[in-house]
């Protein structure tokens, strides 16, 4: 014995009606349609009706045993109050599904979307989509041929449409790549990070947090978030940015919000204010951690309820937008000092990326170099690139511990600029690769923390000579700088020697820590006059 074919369909109170007297015979009615095909077995019919609908419901189900005396017919009634509240009607079809007794090893299930509300059909196919019906969508038309109209199975197992899911894919691949601005990366979290986020910025309009050092590159992503949204029709407004860092007190309340005319001194016309710019389309607030408290509470509302009240006004306004955040402070700390709302980090946390700085992803350096010689090429007219000397030298140096790369990708920027601008011919060579490791090891030495070993070493270089420097130990280095450290700090021979013999005087019967000192710094030819 083969399987029994189940169809569950929903009653149309329109096209199912066509008249309730003879002449409903003479008008395709969809389902009573499906039954006029014989080729078509139908072993029971599940028929969803409104408890409203009950003498229609009647009327059709007598014409469907009219027409397949054997099946069996199963009808099954809803009672929601508002048939286009999408979440009334999903709740009682689902509550369906769960009463409803499927055995898909015995039965082949059949889904009628053709008739019911735009709300119903795409709740069966939610419900069918998600497996919680087992089975394939039936949709029906009407023909020229007869009243019985034609159909057609749709089987929502995508895996079987290997054209559709390789589009899928590729689209995929397409959204990934253009986040990544066409460089191939290798770092594997980085590429896993990009990977989820291409499917976030398709699929929500939620708020997107992304962190991590000055220069990691989360300005270009949030534009490249916003051009990859508007391709896909995701938004229709612009992408509006600022850096928060740049808002201070009444001008901070007055960019973001807008303000009336008059309300504060200088406020001659009205402004309506960064949020209400990105109506339909992407607000970017770089730096969020630098804002204030009073602007974080107007800013939480407008997310969550689309509404805020410019500076000055007593009227509300609207803005439906998406907000990017970015910030290179850590938020949770900020909170726990009371410098960042909870609320708000609460809310723009849903999806958080950590953007790495280019020391965390040495294995992209490569690929982001050939990327920034493209960009100059299209900026200046002129290509550049390295002979094969000066990119194992530079690379030698870029990926060596020597190299901090502390503003990250904007060094690297700054720094291929240079050797691009300066290459004569096209060619970086050995000489201009030079130049610029000497650059870069200037400009992060600047930022370098000074040991004691080279504090004590330019304290000497300022009371010895070169050659009595270079004779000395490193202890006697150490100890005679933080001697010379003392006098320097001391009003008299007599206090430095207290200073630096305040132990060993204590146990003499008579101290002379003036005549100590004198001695000692005698012997590399030193005086506490020179030295005060």
């Amino acid at each position: 014995m083969g399987q029994r074919n189940v169809v569950i369909g929903i009653l149309g109170a329109r096209l199912d009606q066509q008249g309730l007297g003879k002449r409903r015979w003479n008008h395709w009615r969809p389902n009573v349609g499906i039954l006029m095909h014989p080729e078509f077995a139908v072993d029971e019919f599940v028929l969803i009706h409104h408890e409203n609908e009950a003498e229609l419901a009647g009327i059709t189900l007598r014409d469907m045993r009219d027409l397949r005396p054997g099946m069996s017919l199963a009808p099954h009634v809803v009672n929601y109050a508002n048939p286009w509240d999408f979440g009334e009607v999903y709740s009682q079809l689902l509550d369906f599904t769960r009463q409803y007794r499927f055995e898909p090893e015995q039965c082949n299930y059949y889904v009628h979307i053709t008739t019911g509300t735009h709300v119903a059909q795409i709740c069966l196919f939610l419900l069918t989509e998600a497996n919680y019906i087992p089975g394939k969508l039936l949709q029906t038309s009407p023909s020229r041929e007869g009243v019985q109209g034609t159909y057609q199975i749709i089987d929502l197992d995508l895996s079987r449409y290997d054209q559709i899911a390789s589009r899928f894919e590729r689209e995929a691949q397409e959204g990934v790549a253009y986040l990544k601005g066409g460089i191939e990366t290798r770092n594997a979290a980085f590429n896993a990070l990009i990977a989820q986020l291409e499917q976030v910025s398709i699929r929500s309009a939620a708020p997107i947090l992304l962190t991590g050092p000055t220069g990691a590159g989360k300005s270009r992503l949030a534009k490249r978030i916003f051009e990859l949204k508007k391709q896909r029709g995701q938004v229709s407004g612009k992408l509006v940015e600022t850096n928060c860092a740049t808002l201070r007190g009444d001008n901070a309340m007055s960019a973001l919000f807008g303000h009336v005319k008059g309300a504060f001194t200088g406020a001659l016309t009205a402004r309506s204010g960064l949020l209400r710019e990105a109506d339909k389309g992407l607000l970017f607030l770089d730096e969020i951690g630098e804002l204030g408290l009073d602007e974080q509470a107007m800013l939480l509302r407008a997310i969550e309820d689309k509404v805020f009240t410019p500076f000055g006004s007593d009227k509300e306004t609207s803005s439906d937008f998406q907000l990017i955040a970015g910030t290179n402070r850590d938020l949770f700390q900020q909170v726990r000092v009371g410098e960042f709302r909870e609320d708000l980090l609460a809310r723009i946390n849903l999806w958080t990326y950590q953007l790495p700085g280019l020391r965390g992803r040495l294995e992209d350096l490569e690929p982001n170099i050939e990327y920034e010689l493209q960009q100059i090429a299209r900026k200046v007219g002129h290509k550049a690139s390295f002979n094969k000397a000066a990119r194992e030298q530079y690379l030698a140096f870029a990926y060596s511990a020597e190299a901090s790369w502390r503003a990250n990708f904007r060094d690297l920027n700054s720094s291929i600029t240079r050797m691009a601008t300066l290459a004569s011919g096209g060619r970086i060579t050995e000489g201009i690769v030079a130049g610029e490791i000497g650059r870069l090891r200037y400009d992060w030495g600047g930022f370098q923390q000074e040991t004691p070993a080279a504090s004590a070493e330019k304290l000497l270089q300022a009371v010895l000579a070169a050659e009595t420097l270079a004779g000395m130990d490193h202890f006697d280095k150490a100890q005679l700088a933080e001697v010379v450290r003392v006098c320097r700090a001391s009003k008299s021979l007599a206090e430095a020697g207290r200073v630096l013999f305040n132990v060993s005087r204590t146990q003499r019967a008579s101290s002379n820590d003036s005549h100590r000192l004198r001695v000692y710094l005698q012997k590399y030819g030193l005086s506490f006059s020179e030295l005060a």
